[in-house]
């Protein structure tokens, strides 16, 4: 069984879909591992590294995937529409695996299921335990809570902890992390151990105590409509209308109060939801600033701008373009690791090939596409 790595050609992306080190776990059992020269120049690992893994250099693209069976890849691939076809290259019967975005960009699924691929959409990786470290979003979404909070303060004119020298004592920074996931979490604790100090918004009641025990501070809304705020999964919900309005008050109101805010809530499949509107961005301090992390889904601050940096009403908004990937190196190496976690255990060692249980919760619920058709529920007429 040959598996491909492809370099990403999307922009804004450094990332690699695999590292030296699960290439040499490929090729322990049996498998033959081909790297398209300089996929992993973005994240300091190089041609060298995966050759001396066991792994074969290939000059481009098409002769990393022509023959190819499984396909690892960070981002779903170009189409035709996007200039380059990368698709083209892919034979029929491929499986790919990669962070596929399937709920958002439904016509790109169609077009890997007539290009005859199985692809599965790690993205959609059901939570569960042992699925834990098979979990992209978790580890991508940890560094990225972690890199906002560092380009914040290198962005903020004033310092984070508080300072007391004979020319008097430099207060506080004020953080709001806005969404208690996994980005916002580990945003909590970088800011909390910068010396900020850090409050924090969600939806879900049930994330209160986690935020406490990383040293924030919880702003509660309505205790009693935030019960129900969770999906099964482990997602946030939309909220009603009703809960908007105190949200905005409540918002507002720290809004006022804050250096810095960290927006992290994403609603999966949906525009990010709307958390900041010009007017509360017009009643905070000049010099604060807003790092939106949602912003690729439309971002939570009304005047967010992807990919850029902007100052409207005395405020920063930073608009990062894919935050991972300025870590590049760190994200490679796990992301590297949860495809693996999730292809070791289908691995037919006497037959050096996959064994796909078609029957497992983790395949059915990743699988986009299978034998020309789109198998997912949330893709076929009527899903959600």
């Amino acid at each position: 069984m040959l598996i491909a790595i492809p370099k990403e050609r999307r922009s804004h992306e450094g990332r690699v879909a695999a590292s030296p080190d699960v290439v040499k776990k490929y090729v322990g059992f049996g498998f033959e591992v081909v790297v398209e020269s300089g996929a992993g120049a973005g994240a300091n690992l190089t041609d060298t590294l995966f050759q001396d893994a066991g792994a074969k250099i290939a000059a481009d693209a098409s002769l990393a995937l022509m023959n190819a069976d499984v396909i690892l890849k960070v981002q779903r691939p170009l189409t035709a529409a996007e200039g380059t076809d990368e698709l083209a290259l892919m034979k029929k019967g491929a499986i790919l695996v990669a962070n596929l975005a399937a709920l958002t960009y439904r016509d790109d699924m169609k077009a890997c299921a007539e290009a005859g691929l199985t692809a599965f959409a790690m993205e959609l990786m059901p939570r569960i335990s042992r699925a834990q470290s098979m979990d992209i979003l978790s580890s991508q979404s940890n560094l990225a809570g972690y890199k906002a909070v560092i380009d914040a303060a290198s962005l903020f004119t004033r310092a984070m902890p508080m300072m007391m020298t004979a020319a008097g004592t430099v207060p506080p920074a004020r953080v709001l992390v806005i969404g208690a996931g996994v980005a916002g979490l580990q945003a909590i604790a970088t800011a909390k151990r910068l010396g900020a100090v850090v409050y924090a918004f969600d939806v879900r009641p049930a994330v209160k105590e986690q935020v406490e025990s990383l040293g924030g501070k919880f702003v509660m809304v309505d205790e009693t409509a935030m019960k129900n705020a969770e999906t099964s999964g482990g997602y946030a919900k939309e909220m009603d209308d009703d809960y908007k309005k105190k949200q905005i008050l409540a918002m507002h109101e720290q809004l006022k109060k804050t250096d810095i805010v960290i927006t992290t809530a994403l609603i999966p499949g949906k525009p990010a939801p709307v958390l900041i509107t010009e007017d509360m961005v017009k009643d905070m301090k000049t010099g604060s600033l807003i790092m939106d992390l949602a912003v690729e889904a439309g971002g939570n601050c009304s005047l967010s701008v992807y990919g850029q940096t902007v100052v409207r009403h005395g405020v920063t908004l930073v608009g990062p373009a894919n935050l991972p990937s300025t870590i590049a190196q760190d994200a490679s190496v796990l992301f590297a690791k949860n495809l693996y976690n999730f292809l070791q255990p289908m691995v037919d060692k006497a037959n050096h090939s996959l064994n796909i249980k078609w029957e497992d919760e983790l395949v059915k619920g990743t699988c986009i596409c299978h034998d020309g058709k789109i198998v997912h529920p949330m893709l076929t007429e009527g899903g959600k």
